[in-house]
């Protein structure tokens, strides 16, 4: 399985899809005159601009894959311009640190044999040799 580093949760109207692809990204690096790491720092210290907050959920949402760019533009406008801009700063964090670090629900690292349904043989079975250490005494 890859990680999408996405993220779904209410806001706004409704229950949305958020994702950072590497091309958001990238243009949230271009709005933002900052890299993503640095946009997610400045979201977590409070140093944080207001199109980091706003560029972060719009792209959030296109990237998501539900909405269109001009549909994602009259949420933003309506749940971020028109609120309160402290309400958005946690969302805004939730979506650049999945893109970054991946989804509290995605696994790490690769899954292991068992869940494959896979078993490794030990380098040893079918050996010739006898073994190097004898067998505990009980």
């Amino acid at each position: 399985m890859s990680r999408h580093g996405e993220v779904v949760f209410p806001w706004g109207d409704s229950e949305h899809r958020f994702r950072l692809g590497i091309g958001e990204l990238r243009e949230l690096q271009d709005k933002c005159n900052a890299g993503p790491y640095e946009v997610l720092n400045r979201l977590m210290t409070g140093i944080w601009r207001i199109d980091e907050v706003r560029e972060t959920i719009r792209l959030g949402l296109i990237g998501g894959g539900a909405l269109r760019p001009t549909e994602a533009l009259v949420l933003v406008a309506r749940y971020v311009d028109e609120r309160p801009l402290l309400e958005s700063v946690p969302v805004a964090q939730a979506i650049i640190g999945a893109a970054i670090m991946g989804s509290p629900e995605e696994p790490v690292g690769k899954p292991q044999a068992a869940e494959q349904g896979e078993t490794k043989p030990s380098p040893t079975d079918g050996s010739a040799s006898p073994p190097s250490t004898e067998p505990e005494a009980p």
